[in-house]
């Protein structure tokens, strides 16, 4: 589902991509793609994704379905609001809530804390990403955070960082906790500590950089808490 979602934003995102340097040769703005094939594309991933949905309890079928609200308005938010990173974070952390749902056909305090944190993370993360196009983004009409913070872009990503980790702890410890997830946490402070301390006037390829190591935050934190559980 994140895969239609990202061909889905690309498809409505085509013409603006087309006036940033670093998106004018993705598949459709360069033509290399077909508005067609796209849409096909699409349809083929958002069944997979249904096949998958049917599997799961109907309390997860009916969050699931939830979440393509937030998904169908996230192409349109940068159009409209300095904010989009926080539609963006809506959308791409509902797997923490899909997780435990379909383990447990129910909600708790543990996951919902979970998603904010992811929510705030992908502010966070989203708003490096965004460094690489704010000039051009400024030109197009593109609005993001990172045209928002500008040159206080250190003190947002590190208050949204901050909120990460202190939600992260939170669903930790409203899970069950345990030593080896909390050095997993201090791990994956440590990492995004280290990202804020670069990210003031990061060239793109530094942004790029930042951005993408963000895999190997989500990968300790991740484990952390497996290795926790596994254990338990």
């Amino acid at each position: 589902m994140r895969g239609a979602g990202c061909t889905y934003n690309d498809i409505l995102d085509r013409k603006l991509d087309a006036g940033v340097a670093r998106t004018r040769n993705r598949p459709l703005p360069s033509g290399r793609v077909t508005i067609g094939a796209a849409v096909v594309f699409l349809v083929v991933q958002a069944l997979v994704g249904l096949a998958v949905l049917l599997c799961f309890n109907r309390f997860s079928i009916g969050l699931g379905v939830a979440s393509l609200s937030v998904i169908a308005v996230y192409p349109l938010m940068k159009r409209v609001t300095s904010w989009p990173q926080a539609v963006l974070g809506l959308a791409f952390s509902w797997g923490a809530l899909m997780g435990w749902s379909a383990t447990f056909a129910s909600l708790t305090l543990a996951p919902i804390l979970l998603y904010a944190s992811a929510f705030a993370w992908t502010i966070g993360y989203d708003t490096i990403y965004a460094l690489q196009d704010a000039r051009d983004d400024a030109i197009v009409g593109i609005r993001s955070t990172a045209r928002l913070f500008s040159a206080r872009v250190k003190l947002g990503v590190g208050a949204f960082y901050a909120a990460t980790a202190a939600l992260a702890l939170a669903a930790i410890e409203a899970a069950g906790g345990g030593a080896i997830a909390l050095i997993g946490w201090l791990a994956f402070c440590a990492h995004l500590a280290w990202q804020t301390s670069q990210v003031e006037g990061a060239e793109p390829p530094t942004a790029l950089k930042l951005f993408r190591s963000n895999r190997d935050a989500g990968s300790i934190l991740f484990a952390g808490i497996a290795l926790q559980g596994w254990l338990s």
